[in-house]
């Protein structure tokens, strides 16, 4: 397996491997893991949806105390956000008053804003300069790639149809990530409320390869090093894992969570339940018994269970977490995630 990647948008990188080790927002993108990845010659990214522009200004002090090497910051392109009336407020807390009572948790006010503000962020990006922007659910602006492009960003959008993939490459983009119906977390789908494609890694290379000329990225289910090289093989310029990187010692992902992951079988579905945007996730009882009609849409279902999330996790239980995790099966790597990087290139 080559070691060296070599094509116009990771060749400035430097890299030793077509490896990027995915943004996993909400914890498991620790600083330590950016930084192993990115130390034993991969692309560490930051999931940094979730954070205030001060905490991304942090994480990358913190990624650069401990390697120069190039890194990624992840973010999520925002959409308009559906007015949320209180009958809708009313029938989500009625959904969940029950996982609110086991966890001796007080319904709190809700109320907006529902997400971070992404024009404050992306400020925190430019100001922070990291090698690699990437983000998910749309396209950049016009105004906010020109300003990427001043700083000297290379800019990955993610695609989940070809469709998205060349709105992408005529939006500008240095490389696309090509997201398949097997990758664990949130769809990277333009439209929240449009349904899922569903197209497996394979078939979305394979549609895409022809059309798109720049480099594209494999993301969905890739596990092993057999499957790195089957991607490459089938025309991608670089693979995108986050599952096999979840169990690794340097990983921000709570005790409860890891349980599950570390399970002999992980059966997985997408759901709306935790976030109000289709994600993937292990399955477990919040997501089985989460009324759908009682879910509000993505930003605001996310805000609104994360007090439930937290508790759960807090207690130990992985019962009413969100488990975002591919469909790959197989043990995963618990040792450190430069181990499981030489491991993957050995051959």
């Amino acid at each position: 397996m080559a070691t060296i990647v070599d094509n116009n948008a990771f060749r400035n990188l430097g890299l030793k491997h077509p490896l990027i080790v995915a943004p996993m927002a909400g914890g498991p993108s620790s600083p330590e893991l950016v930084a192993a990845a990115s130390a034993a010659g991969a692309l560490g990214s930051a999931g940094a949806a979730y954070s205030s522009p001060e905490e991304i200004e942090k994480f990358a002090a913190q990624v650069r105390q401990c390697t120069d090497r190039p890194f990624a910051i992840n973010l999520f392109i925002p959409r308009p956000i559906p007015q949320i009336d209180p009958g809708t407020v009313e029938r989500a807390f009625a959904a969940t008053a029950k996982y609110r009572a086991e966890l001796d948790l007080a319904p709190a006010p809700f109320s907006g804003p529902y997400a971070e503000d992404f024009d404050a962020q992306f400020e925190a990006v430019l100001r922070v300069r990291p090698p690699v922007f990437s983000f998910v659910f749309g396209l950049l602006s016009a105004e906010h790639l020109r300003a990427a492009r001043r700083v000297g960003m290379l800019l990955i959008g993610t695609a989940t149809t070809p469709e998205e993939a060349q709105f992408l490459e005529e939006s500008g983009v240095d490389a696309i990530t090509l997201q398949g119906s097997e990758a664990g977390g949130h769809r990277g789908i333009f439209d929240p409320e449009a349904p899922d494609s569903e197209l497996g890694i394979r078939q979305l290379l394979g549609q895409s390869i022809k059309k798109i000329r720049v480099p594209l990225i494999a993301a969905g289910g890739i596990m092993t090093a057999d499957d790195i090289r089957g991607a490459l093989a089938g025309g991608a310029q670089a693979v995108q894992m986050g599952t096999a990187f979840l169990a690794t010692a340097e990983a921000g992902t709570s005790g409860p969570y890891r349980s599950k992951l570390l399970e002999p079988t992980r059966t997985t579905r997408t759901t709306r339940a935790f976030s109000g945007r289709l994600a993937r996730g292990i399955e477990n009882r919040f997501m089985d018994e989460m009324n759908a009609e009682a879910i509000m849409p993505f930003p605001a279902q996310n805000k609104f269970t994360r007090d439930i999330r937290g508790a759960s996790a807090a207690s130990g239980s992985a019962d009413l977490l969100s488990l975002w995790a591919g469909t790959g099966q197989g043990d995963l790597w618990q040792g450190p995630a430069s181990e499981l990087i030489d491991q993957l290139f050995s051959k």
